[in-house]
């Protein structure tokens, strides 16, 4: 994580969400059961400052994304902004959709592995952020779906036409996109969009091992693969391999890679740092 700040310190509390920090395990929980955690335009506003925030902070090693009750996010909010974007101008709405786009940059930008715990329904902007999450752990009540086009709107939004082409390949992604229907876990999994599919009662239980695990191993390790795999989706190959040539050659001189070598050794478990 980097160390430098600039004059604002980390935000203490936010109010669209609820949001902890245990034993290096970050956890956002949308928190609006009654809407089925659909998102507002704060709560938006929100996870975009919070994903700019967590790289500066040296007590976070994973980001757990869940909902609360029956569902993991249905979107946007139709009441919220559906119905307040067609009272806006063209660039009240680009600034608004520019909004929507950073929280899945940042996502796919941070530091950090996020895990997207899943349950009951994934919708829309829900089924994105879950999408641009690195582990997608989904309950057997899990629906996702990418209902763009069935309100009207182009099923490419906030980089779903960038990222899961490269997930599930081209055609299946057209699939999606273009008719928006529901992905059930057993197709989800099929495809390679879930990491697990577990029973719900279990989905606690799994994303707190997936995590606890993440947050215990090689964090800079971690944290450098996931930075090349996103850089490299669009370099050749020649700029690839140098890039991994050029990082690998910096983290082996990492106090994590010594430590690896110190442990085996002299038989022991390594105790990372994440330096």
């Amino acid at each position: 994580m980097s160390p430098f700040r600039a004059s604002p310190g980390i935000t203490g509390s936010w109010r669209h969400f609820d949001f902890t920090v245990d034993d290096g395990v970050a956890t956002v929980t949308f928190a609006r059961p009654d809407r089925l955690n659909a998102l507002t335009f704060d709560v938006y506003a929100d996870l975009r400052d919070l994903l700019s925030e967590l790289p500066h902070r040296d007590d976070v090693a994973v980001l757990v994304v869940r909902g609360t009750g029956r569902g993991f996010c249905s979107g946007g909010d139709v009441d919220e902004i559906i119905g307040e974007l067609r009272r806006m101008d063209p660039r009240e709405l680009l600034d608004f959709t520019r909004m929507t786009g950073a929280v899945v940059q940042r996502m796919r930008e941070i530091p950090l592995p996020i895990i997207a715990a899943v349950n009951g329904i994934a919708a829309g902007a829900g089924a994105v952020i879950a999408l641009a999450a690195d582990f997608r752990l989904l309950a057997r009540s899990a629906k996702l779906s990418f209902l763009f086009t069935k309100v009207g709107l182009a099923g490419a939004d906030m980089g779903s036409a960038y990222l899961l082409p490269r997930l599930v390949g081209l055609a299946k992604a057209t699939e999606l996109l273009i008719l928006g229907d529901s992905l059930d876990p057993d197709a989800a999994d099929r495809i390679g969009l879930a990491t697990a599919v577990v029973d719900d009662d279990g989905l606690d239980q799994a994303t707190a091992q997936l995590a606890r695990r993440l947050a215990d191993g090689p964090t800079l390790a971690y944290a450098t693969t996931k930075s090349l795999l996103s850089r490299e989706l669009d370099m050749n190959l020649s700029g690839a391999i140098e890039l991994e040539a050029m990082t690998q050659a910096l983290l082996m001189r990492s106090a994590d890679h010594a430590e690896f070598y110190a442990a085996f050794t002299q038989g022991r478990r390594p105790r990372w740092t994440g330096r």
